[in-house]
């Protein structure tokens, strides 16, 4: 016996509803759990960037590379003529946390360790999936991924005052990319991929201050502007649209738990890129992580 998603709404009648795309025949955790990957897999490769350009010149790189490239693919700017100013203030605000969030991250991975950076910035959504947990199992699901991030954060706490600060910064501001990117999700005009594109050409200009200095020296060097390049489309590209296609089809809540995935993540990277091996405390802490996300049901 076949069973209805309930939670899909239903055409009114007399009208036929749209087909699914191929996009929405994927479930949507998959494209949480690749977006996982690729949200950690760039920055790597970005730390092993620094020797060549300051953190702040790779973090401009990223935005402008992501900008360039979904100017060229989306051209946002012509549903941006037609969105309202609430959607455009979205934008906007959106564009701001993208830019800040980008910079702080970088520089607070160039003074600690990747997965204990990450591993701080779950703490901001934890808060968001505390709010929508409506049942038992999604309180469990929620102790075993703050128990596990918890575990993964105890491992290195100590470096870099300045390293802390930063990471603390990344984390306010990967809470408010959720919410505003949650809401973008669903906007009319700027929805979703146009909305992100919008917001990373914007993003680009506002860091334009910061990171120009730094980024000078890598137009001489090809290999530098190529890494770069590849650091923006595996960090902000891939995982930023995964992000939407996630987004759309799941509770905010639901996505914030799921964010538990990415110290996890962090660490198992952090080991195949990095060397940056775990303890035993920090294999516990990705198994319960797994756990924990695995046990979490999406409300009904």
């Amino acid at each position: 016996m076949v069973r209805r998603n309930t939670r899909d709404p239903q055409p009114p009648e007399g009208t036929r509803a749209a087909a699914p795309t191929a996009a929405d025949r994927i479930p949507a955790e998959l494209y949480f759990v690749v977006s996982a990957i690729f949200h950690y897999l760039g920055p790597a490769f970005a730390v092993l960037l620094f020797a060549r350009i300051e953190p702040l010149g790779v973090a401009w790189l990223r935005i402008l590379a992501a900008g360039v490239v979904f100017a060229a693919w989306r051209r946002p700017w012509r549903r941006w003529a037609r969105a309202n100013a609430g959607e455009k203030r979205a934008i906007v605000g959106w564009a701001c946390v993208l830019a800040i969030m980008n910079t702080c991250f970088y520089l607070a991975i160039d003074r600690l360790p990747l997965g204990t950076v990450a591993a701080i910035e779950f703490a901001g959504p934890v808060l968001l999936a505390a709010i929508g947990v409506r049942s038992p199992r999604n309180v469990a699901a929620l102790v075993f991924a703050v128990g596990g991030v918890a575990a993964l954060a105890d491992v290195r706490l100590s470096g870099s005052p300045a390293g802390f600060a930063f990471a603390t910064a990344n984390m306010l501001l990967f809470t408010g990319y959720i919410v505003i990117a949650h809401r973008v999700s669903r906007h009319r005009q700027l929805a979703g991929i146009d909305g992100l594109a919008m917001a990373m050409l914007i993003a680009a200009v506002v860091a334009l201050p910061v990171g120009i200095t730094d980024a000078l020296p890598a137009f001489g060097d090809a290999v530098a502007i190529g890494a770069a390049v590849g650091v923006g489309v595996t960090s902000s590209v891939i995982p930023y649209v995964l992000d939407q296609l996630a987004m759309r089809r799941l509770a905010r809540a639901t996505y914030a738990v799921m964010v538990a995935l990415l110290p996890a993540t962090a660490t198992v990277i952090g080991i195949a890129v990095l060397g940056q091996l775990p303890t035993p405390v920090e294999a516990l802490g990705v198994a319960l992580v797994v756990a924990g996300v695995a046990l979490h049901r999406e409300p009904g």
